[in-house]
């Protein structure tokens, strides 16, 4: 018996049949990242063992960092670096996933201070690890030998008159609020207290005065010490900015000031939206491995968390950075500042 045809079916499968199947996400790693953290032949290294293909977007500021990471509820991306304070509105937004530290073999490897990541706040919450340590730094002060001969013990020389025009600072409102917290000895370069907002404003708007140029990255602060021929800059990026500075021959000594230096710790985390947590984690395995760590240090002028670091001291008094009050609130008044806004208009809602 001869059946009816359904040639409505018969069409929607042709067309299913000429339709290009859709590219696979397995072996595809998209990663977001600082300069430094995955340059070309680290990424090609972890290519050929995994058999997989790198896509690499780098990021120059905290506040990039969680516009790009946000956006599409992290979707857009695998795995990020980012520094153990930022890393707690990213867990809070639950836009990160835990890590399967089980398959990480070379956790074994990293200083015990590292091992323990109990004891490093912000890493663990409900029992379960949310990110690994990667490298850290302090944030000092590098400044030319030949105008300043002697190392300037505090954070105020941000403020000195006798070095207007002829410092480099960091853009960015986190940080900048914290040294203004510190240079006006608050309690905490964390926490700015409503009635202590004012004076942060009044200090920021003193410091932008002063500075010649603000930066975003490593390279462009090297750039614009040479060009200005500046005389002191805050190291936001710590000792990589002191390496890169050493390697184009510029006279620099590097020093923490008596306040203490804000440092921080930059771990990987792997997104809520990753489509290959796995490779995520291998990932997170492989930069652990001695030819990253080796490129950390001698290329970058950056501790790993494997080996002693050469250019972390253990005496300096240092101020690991924790969550600020409001990211957006500094992000938003800094924006204002740098914008040559008076006070008023600044503090403004």
């Amino acid at each position: 018996m001869n059946m009816p045809v359904d040639w409505r079916r018969l069409l929607a499968t042709a067309l299913l049949l000429l339709s290009p199947l859709p590219a696979l996400a397995d072996g595809v790693l998209r990663v977001l990242t600082w300069p430094g953290y995955a340059d070309a032949d680290v990424v090609k290294e972890f290519e050929q063992r995994t058999n997989s293909k790198v896509e690499v977007t780098f990021v120059e500021s905290d506040a990039e960092l969680w516009r790009k990471l946000h956006e599409n509820n992290g979707a857009n991306f695998d795995i990020f670096a980012v520094n153990t304070a930022e890393l707690q509105r990213y867990i809070h937004q639950g836009l990160v996933t835990e890590i399967n530290t089980a398959a990480i073999p070379n956790l074994a490897r990293q200083l015990p201070r590292f091992r323990q990541r109990q004891g490093i706040p912000g890493l663990v919450h409900g029992g379960k690890t949310y990110a690994i340590p990667y490298t850290y730094s302090e944030m000092g002060l590098i400044y030319d030998r030949k105008q300043i001969p002697q190392a300037p013990d505090s954070i105020t020389a941000l403020w000195d008159k006798r070095y207007q025009g002829k410092i480099i600072a960091y853009n960015g409102g986190v940080h900048s609020f914290s040294l203004a917290a510190q240079a006006l000895a608050l309690p905490s370069p964390f926490r700015i207290g409503e009635q202590q907002w004012p004076a942060a404003v009044a200090q920021l708007i003193a410091l932008r005065r002063n500075v010649s140029a603000f930066y975003t990255g490593p390279a462009e602060s090297v750039a614009l010490f040479k060009e200005r021929r500046a005389a002191l800059m805050f190291a936001n990026f710590g000792s990589q900015q002191l390496q890169l500075l050493k390697a184009a021959n510029i006279d620099v000594g590097y020093a923490i000031p008596r306040e203490g230096a804000l440092a921080w710790l930059d771990c990987w985390a792997i997104s809520r939206g990753a489509r290959d947590a796995q490779l995520a984690t291998r990932w997170i395995n492989f930069v652990l491995d001695d030819m990253p760590g080796r490129v950390l240090l001698q290329r970058q002028g950056l501790a790993n968390t494997t080996s002693p670091s050469p250019y972390f001291k253990n005496t300096a008094r240092i101020v690991w950075l924790e969550p600020a009050e409001s990211e957006e609130r500094r992000d938003k008044l800094w924006s204002r500042i740098l914008a040559g806004d008076r006070a008023g208009k600044v503090l403004q809602p």
